[in-house]
């Protein structure tokens, strides 16, 4: 059978669940925050409810809801009270947002390279790049699959470090069956659009840490606390809190997160088996401490040698077929120009002339290589769309031999 990509007929031509997904319930708790007058968080009632829904949801007593999931970040580590140029260990194979908060925070970020299976922090390259500066470490669950929280909680227990969960893709995720956002000190996560949970942008702090909670809570209010009066500001801060009509918009999303995670799970859990006979195909490897994955993205590494075909020719066969998927990010962070450069604007005078960033290897080959994402929104949909996605994949490898060929024409 020809390629799509070749001429023949895609193996798909219908689209997949299209993101967001919402309805009347979205409409009407919306308008009516709207039709109350009352927008600010400081007004109404839909922000704080779902800041309480949201981290009992997720196993804490503490939800503080913000603008956006790196302001929360850069929240979690002013709050914890670090001292400037601290460093704090985070992942190379993750957003940018991970590594601008804590240059934001006028602190140093350190790489510690990622494990190739699950591309997720590796515990052993953590614990290394730790120094007598070190005061912190940002795990990120990336692609909504928990990384190894017993390994890291227990080195940084060790050093004393704090540990800030950067949850942006795991809403609804679990580890032992204990909620992401409730494993570290502190929790972070997203609702920009593309996030599991969504009201275009907006994020939440979650905690069980009574001190931390206060702290983020003050910092998210320009620095005001429960016993002042309205213009008495007692820490350095910003307006950072959620508007209502955002917060009635996550109150009526929350409502389906449950159901749509398992969806998720349950599709990517198929799809990764059916995936995972194909040579040179390799789904990000599930710990049996993952017990519930949000598939934020589905991903697998694709061996270029084994598969018979190179990463650039696969993406677009596959796409080709109705199959919509990305390589992912270009390069690592520590390979951004900011880093290289050390643009840092007004951070971090101090150590600019001394920082260096050392290569990460799983990281760059996951970049340069082998990463391929799909997105969440297509595991929302039928059993049958992980059959369409499974044969897209068979029939791109038994066309490999001439895909080999290609050269992007």
């Amino acid at each position: 059978m020809s390629l799509a990509l070749f001429g023949g007929s895609p193996v798909r031509d219908t689209p997949f669940t299209t993101w967001p997904v919402f309805g009347s319930d979205e409409e009407a708790r919306v308008l009516a925050a709207l039709r109350s007058g009352r927008w600010g968080r400081l007004d109404g009632s839909e922000v704080a409810q779902f800041e309480e829904n949201f981290a009992r949801m997720h196993g804490c007593r503490h939800g503080i809801a913000v603008a956006n999931g790196t302001v929360s970040l850069r929240l979690a580590l002013l709050a914890a009270g670090l001292e400037a140029e601290s460093e704090v260990i985070i992942p190379p194979y993750t957003f940018f947002s991970t590594a601008s908060a804590v240059v934001e925070a006028n602190m140093v970020p350190v790489f510690a390279d990622v494990e190739l299976e699950t591309y997720n922090l590796d515990p052993k390259a953590f614990e290394t790049a730790i120094t007598p500066r070190t005061r912190a470490v940002i795990p990120v669950h990336f692609a909504g699959q928990v990384a190894d929280m017993d390994a890291i909680n227990a080195i940084a227990k060790q050093h004393n470090l704090l540990v800030i969960e950067d949850a942006a893709h795991a809403h609804g995720a679990t580890y032992r069956d204990q909620p992401a956002g409730s494993l570290g000190d502190i929790g972070s996560f997203s609702f920009q659009s593309s996030k599991n949970l969504t009201s275009g942008e907006g994020g939440i702090l979650t905690t069980n840490d009574d001190a931390l909670a206060a702290a983020c809570r003050s910092m998210h209010n320009c620095g005001r606390v429960p016993e002042g009066v309205w213009y008495e500001h007692h820490v350095i801060s910003g307006n950072y809190r959620l508007g209502e009509l955002q917060g009635a918009l996550l109150n009526a999303q929350l409502e389906r997160l449950e159901g749509q995670t398992a969806t998720r799970d349950a599709n990517g859990r198929y799809l990764a088996e059916k995936l995972a006979h194909l040579p040179g195909i390799h789904p990000q490897q599930r710990p049996e401490a993952c017990t519930r994955n949000s598939f934020h993205l589905f991903m697998l590494r694709l061996d270029a040698e084994a598969f018979g075909a190179a990463r650039e020719a696969v993406i677009a066969a596959l796409c080709a077929e109705g199959i919509p998927c990305v390589a992912g990010y270009g390069f690592s962070l520590n390979e951004q120009p900011m880093f290289q450069h050390k643009a840092f604007g007004p951070y971090l005078p101090g150590v600019k002339d001394r920082l260096t960033f050392p290569p990460c290897p799983h990281s760059d080959r996951l970049c340069r290589e082998q990463s391929v994402w799909l997105e969440q929104s297509i595991f929302l949909g039928p059993r049958d769309d992980m059959d369409d996605i499974a044969r897209a994949f068979a029939k791109v490898y038994e066309a490999r031999e001439k895909l080999a060929e290609w050269r992007g024409e």
